[in-house]
């Protein structure tokens, strides 16, 4: 059985190929995902939470919602602004 014989350029190319398939994949996640309204069921899955607490988060005025009919919605968006406004950074 013949040896093959793998030089640093191999690598580097297959580095490449591999970081340029990632990048897709994390694209592509992003865009699958990226609705712009969500109802309760998926901002309860999205952020783990039970769904008194998404009652309270909604009361308090911490998440702001739309109500069309019986159905709530939540700008994906703003989730995403909320989670960043209540960032915490422990410096220990």
């Amino acid at each position: 059985m013949p040896a093959n014989i793998i030089t640093t350029d191999d690598l580097r190319d297959f580095k490449e190929e591999l970081l340029e398939d990632i990048r897709e994949l994390l694209q592509n996640h992003r865009g699958g995902t990226s609705k712009k309204w969500l109802r309760s069921s998926e901002v309860l899955e999205l952020l783990q939470l039970s769904p008194g607490t998404l009652q309270n988060l909604r009361i308090n005025g911490t998440l702001p919602y739309t109500k069309i009919g019986g159905l709530i919605y939540y700008d994906a968006e703003e989730i995403q602004q909320v989670m960043i406004k209540n960032r915490i950074h422990n410096k220990f």
